[in-house]
């Protein structure tokens, strides 16, 4: 680009030029990103700073917790709830909802995270990232109730993520295209890196944990099946496998992670809808790309429950479309 744009300008811009940002949604976004940049720094410290291995302790989810889950998880809280921009926020590594403390101004929206993603990768030094996703807070004087959270992704004002790899990279949309933006670690800033991020319609990749094949459903492995068959197979094209076991890595490359399978027949799949399946959802439609549960629209799924789960089929339209066509034969 012939001149570096800051994170800051760019959502002035958008605030001014198009009105797809109102002022304190700016801001919010704004602190976000600040909560991002300490948790890299945190990150990129790793045993210099004594947040590698576990903590010993288990999330809402059953899932035990890394001392990088719970530091990320405290700074997002801290940077966020005395802004005056929030009401109330919910992470994947809390139970349930977090009040901002009456001592602090009340603002309009609710923000939700995955403060940080791919945990299993933190001890082998590979890329994790953070997911949030913003709602507007129903109308009304009354408190913020868990129910006001329960509002389905098409209803989202801002999502996006940061990915802390090579180079800390943060993807953002508010409704009007995806932009990325990449840490400028001498200047302190998030610099525009590019915009109207688009997703091919078509792909030869796909990105799935290949040791569960024996435990999915019959479509997605007719639609495995079908990549790994190459060029002399259905689809007539040599498919290659990347799967890095960290949403934020894998979702921009192509299909899906780790759809629902047969070992929990109960459980209606391994990803978060709140913190994880809504905002990338919205970020990969917005880049023209698709993501379905194999069944339906993830945005337009009903939420039910803070900690809800469901199955994700994400990335090239053409593909998504196709192993969802696959589930609609059954």
């Amino acid at each position: 680009m012939s001149k570096k744009v800051s994170l800051t300008r760019y959502l002035v811009e958008q605030q001014h030029e198009h009105g797809s940002i109102p002022a304190q949604l700016r801001l919010l976004l704004e602190v976000v990103a600040r909560a991002c940049k300490s948790i890299s720094q945190a990150v990129n410290k790793g045993a210099l700073g004594g947040v590698l291995g576990g903590a010993e302790s288990e999330n809402i989810q059953g899932e035990m917790q890394k001392k990088l889950d719970i530091i990320a998880n405290e700074v997002l809280i801290e940077a966020n709830e005395w802004g005056g921009h929030l009401a109330a926020m919910a992470s994947e590594e809390m139970d349930s909802i977090y009040l901002v403390p009456n001592r602090y101004p009340q603002g309009e929206y609710l923000l939700l995270f995955d403060p940080l993603d791919g945990s299993s990768n933190i001890d082998v030094n590979v890329s994790i990232g953070t997911i949030f996703s913003v709602l507007k807070k129903p109308d009304g004087d009354r408190g913020v109730e868990e129910a006001d959270f329960l509002q389905p992704g098409s209803q989202q004002v801002a999502a996006g993520y940061c990915v802390y790899g090579p180079q800390t990279t943060l993807v953002l949309t508010v409704g009007d295209g995806v932009a990325m933006f990449t840490l400028d670690r001498e200047q302190g800033s998030f610099v525009l890196t590019d915009e109207d991020v688009q997703i091919p319609a078509d792909s030869k990749e796909f990105a799935i944990n290949m040791s569960n094949m024996r435990h999915w459903d019959e479509p997605v492995k007719r639609y495995i099946n079908e990549c790994l068959q190459g060029k002399d197979g259905p689809r007539g094209k040599d498919f290659n496998m990347r799967w890095v076991a960290s949403m934020v890595a894998d979702v921009h490359r192509i299909l899906t992670r780790d759809p629902w399978d047969k070992r929990e027949p109960d459980k209606a799949g391994k990803l978060r809808l709140m913190y994880e399946a809504n905002p990338m959802a919205w970020l990969v439609e917005q880049a023209g790309g698709a993501a379905t549960t194999g069944t339906q629209r993830i945005l337009d799924v009903p939420v039910t429950k803070l900690h809800q789960r469901v199955p994700v089929f994400l990335g090239s339209r053409n593909e998504v479309e196709r192993v969802t066509s696959y589930h609609a034969k059954l």
